[in-house]
Formats: structure tokens, sequence, C-alpha cells
């Protein structure tokens, strides 16, 4: 049990934080065992020595009511979309339909094995093609896979591909290129894939500094890392002649799409020139994520990147003698990268994001993307009305979905930091931005309202960022001290960094 959070604490206080492996009682259960109807086996007939344990697996010993208060009080404890706001700087926590839900969970969907024959899962694989075609014409590119497990896994994809294309014209090239405002999964890809990451710089404007990208543009780039609009919520103005610069060296373009849910309807990554794109189904297209998972990074290609795309590739083939259309696995590809995973991905998500896609069709996604644009604009507005001078945004008077704040002054005025405000701003009711991201802003703060949220919730929210910093002018170490209201007050973080994990038991 910790000490930190048993210290001070009431009888019950301590008994809620103590773990399921410490309730109970020898031989107390949750449910009542029937006899085994089965023969019993030698477990050495089954299993290897090695395999095998020396003792039963340390199992807690709780019944039922016990077992399901620890968990809704643990649940309780955590802060999450339906309780609030969530203004995650490009993350796009927007509210997930439950309607969604509800078609996920039909049979059919949940229930369908992973094994099952091609021929029995057409329901499925003609969804799974549908959502392609769909993802295709958001992008405007021709092929698409639904095969990466996440947004990191679709960029891997991306430069793998990029590394095929290259390898199949007999080139071999060792640099990336990824602006200094890329998400850190682009520099951690890139050297996965055993590419050398080079950074562009920014420019005043927020956007790539092309000079910059024309002297390190050469002819053993590989790829230029891209998200437009950027991390910054600055949409590249120069994102054509970015293009040229690119693809004059020989090179790929790859979008990160984490940044779509601004332009979703209004702009293709691929009429922009890129040549790979990846989506965030557990972002724009309104998957739920979070805490693991699990999510879906799908990734979209130009004719020329086709040939490399994993494998196998859904195919609708005309049926004959009159029935219907047929979809069918195709694993004939020579010049496939391969498999990224086991099966065709997390089939959930591709129920979700096309029931998304469906209910809103074109027209829906184009206001989704405006009104989270419309959305991120009238908040950068209320706090620069309010707290522009301690607060001010790091580049711009506009924003696209999502904008950023340099907390730099208000550290020099005032004597609080970026982490004090977002601290504080928990007993306020509000799960804090993203702060410290981007990097090359002093002090940042990263906020993303999405298009979900009401006009009297961001009202709130800038009115509690506002009284958070008026306090401040009074008494900074309010703030220094915060958070007072949650169930665990401010941790020491570099010290739990550094202390040792004890694991328990199996």
């Amino acid at each position: 049990m910790s000490e930190a959070l048993t210290t001070g604490a009431s009888p019950l206080q301590r008994e809620q934080a103590v773990t399921v492996f410490e309730k109970g009682a020898p031989g107390r259960r949750a449910f009542a065992c029937p006899e085994l109807d089965v023969p019993e086996a030698d477990p050495a007939a089954l299993l290897p020595a090695g395999l095998r344990r020396s003792e039963p697996a340390r199992l807690p010993e709780i019944s039922e009511p016990e077992l399901v208060r620890h968990y809704v009080r643990l649940s309780k404890r955590n802060f999450d979309l339906d309780s609030g706001f969530y203004p995650l700087g490009s993350c796009t926590m927007k509210h997930n339909p439950r309607l969604h839900e509800r078609v996920a969970a039909l049979p059919g969907h949940a229930r369908l094995h992973p094994l099952q024959d091609p021929d029995r899962a057409q329901g499925a694989l003609e969804l799974m093609w549908r959502l392609e075609r769909s993802l295709s014409e958001i992008a405007g590119l021709p092929h698409v896979s639904l095969q990466p497990s996440a947004g990191s896994h679709g960029e891997l994809a991306g430069v793998l591909l990029t590394r095929a294309y290259h390898e199949d014209r007999g080139e071999t090239r060792h640099k990336v290129l990824t602006p200094d405002t890329a998400h850190g999964t682009n520099p951690a890809t890139v050297t996965m894939a055993g590419y050398e990451v080079v950074k562009v710089g920014t420019n005043a404007d927020g956007g790539v500094d092309i000079d910059d990208l024309r002297a390190k543009a050469d002819e053993d780039v590989a790829c230029l890392m891209l998200t437009n609009p950027n991390t910054l919520g600055i949409f590249d103005q120069n994102i054509e002649e970015i293009a040229r610069i690119v693809h004059g060296v020989g090179a790929t373009l790859y979008y990160d799409g984490a940044n779509l849910n601004a332009v979703m309807g209004r702009s293709r990554p691929g009429d922009m020139g890129f040549d790979i794109v990846h989506f965030n189904l557990h972002k724009s297209f309104t998957q739920p994520h979070g805490g693991g998972g699990p999510g879906s990074g799908p990734i979209a290609v130009s004719d020329r990147m086709e040939p490399y795309l994993m494998k196998p590739v859904i195919r609708r083939v005309q049926g004959s003698n009159g029935h219907a259309p047929r979809f069918e696995l195709d694993h004939d590809r020579p010049k496939s990268i391969g498999r990224l995973r086991g099966f065709q991905g997390n089939y959930g998500t591709f129920v979700r994001a096309y029931a998304y896609i469906r209910s809103l069709g074109a027209e829906g996604l184009q206001d989704a993307s405006e009104t989270a644009v419309l959305n991120a604009n009238y908040l950068l507005a209320r706090l620069r009305a309010l707290v522009g001078a301690e607060l001010p945004a790091a580049f711009g008077t506009l924003c696209m979905h999502e904008f950023v704040l340099s907390g730099a002054p208000m550290k020099k005025e005032l004597g609080i930091r970026t982490l004090d405000l977002a601290k504080r701003l928990l007993d306020h009711g509000f799960h804090p931005p993203t702060v410290y991201f981007p990097l090359l802003v002093d002090e940042a703060m990263l906020i993303e309202p999405t298009e979900t949220e009401t006009k009297e919730t961001l009202d709130a929210f800038a009115e509690a960022v506002a009284a958070i910093v008026a306090e401040a002018r009074e008494d900074p170490a309010i703030a220094r001290n915060a958070p007072y209201t949650t169930p665990v007050r401010r941790l020491d973080e570099a010290g739990a960094a550094k202390r040792p994990v004890i694991r328990q038991p199996l």
C-alpha cells in the first residue's frame, strides 16, 4: 500500500487504497464453481516441465461485491471524457457517439472469430472494403490498408513502404526529414526503421522553414514526414512548394494524419502531393481511445506505393452467374513488405469508424472539421481577451483545430509554470491540456477543444484559466501546490520515475 495514499487517511480511505490482492480472505469466492464433468488429465502430458507452475497462481480470494466495489471505486478516480472537458492538444478527445458502440456490439461484429474463413465472413470483408473506399476518398489517394494497429504503427508502415520503394529502384537512402514540430513518434519511427533523423526548422509563421528544407533535401533523403496542419495548429501555406522540393530529390512525402480532424472534407492530403497518409481512427473517426487502446492506424497510398502494401489486400471480385460481388484476401503480392500484425486489424474500430462516416456523410465530415476549427478559434479569442498578457499565443492570431499558448510570461511575471496551471485546472473540474509540447515553445500549452464541445463549456474553461491566473497574482503558492481535490495530490514525478517497480508475484 502506498504511504502517500494512507498517511493521515481515515480507516475507510486506507481500506479503499489497498490493492485487490490485499482484499478478501482465504476461501472467499466471487461465484460458485460447479464440479468438473470432464476427465482429469495429467499436466505433465499436456505441458513441458519448464512451462508448468511450481505452485498455484496467487489470485485474489474475494467476494463479488468486494470485487465490483473495488474496480468501480478505481474507475471513479480517473478523469474521463464522459466526466468532463478533455482538451488534450493533438489527441482529438472528442465525444464518441453511443450509437456506434451499439453497432460494434452486434453479434455479427462482436462475435466474429478472427480465424473465420473469408467465405463465411463476407459481411465483415465488405464493411472493411467499403471503409477503405471511404478513407481513400477522404485522403485523395487510391489505395488503403487497414492493417496497422495505431498511428505510430501506420507511421512505421509508411516508412517501411518508402524503404521498399527506394530499394526496388536500386537506391539506398539513409535520411528522413522531420520538422521540429513533429509528434514524438515520428523520429522514433524513423529510428526504428533504420534511418537517420534530420530535423527541419520552423519559420516565423509556424510552418516549415523552406530554406532549411532546401538545404537538407538531397538524394540521400528517403522521405519527409509532415502533418498539415501541424502541431502548432498552423496550416502550412507552402505545402505545394514543399512537395515539389521533396519529390524533386526523389523522396516520398508522408502525411501524419493525427491532425486530419481539422481538414477532413475540406482538403485532401493526396491533392497536396502526399504519397502516404495514415489515419487515426481513434481520433478523427470516433473510435474511443486512451488507456492503451485499441487504436487503429490505416494508411492510404498513391499508385507508385501500392505494390509494396502489406498483405493480404481485400479484393472485390465480380460474382458469376448473376451472383453478387464477393470479397477475398489477396496474398499474391511479391513486392509487399509483408504483414505488420496478425489477422486484419482491430475490427471493432473499423465498425465504429465506418458507422461514423456513414452517419455523417460527406457534408457532416466537413461540418465536423469546420466546427472543430471554429471552436478552437473561439476559445483562443476568449483566452486572449482574458489572459493574453500572461498566456499569449505562440504563433499567429488564428489557428486551425488546436493552438499553442506560451506560459513564459506567466512564469516570469507571476511565478507559476505551465505545469502549475495544469495541476490547478484539476481542482476546477477540467482535465489539463497537453503541456510542454511542442518542444520549440517555451512553457507550451497545447489546447484542442474538438467539435463536440459546447460554447458554454469553452467559456467555463476560459474563465477557469483566468481565475487561476488572477489567483496567482495574489498568491502563486496556491497553484504551485495544486491539486487539492484529487484522490492523490501532486506526486514527486522525478522520484517516481527513479523508484524501482515492485511487481506482485504470479
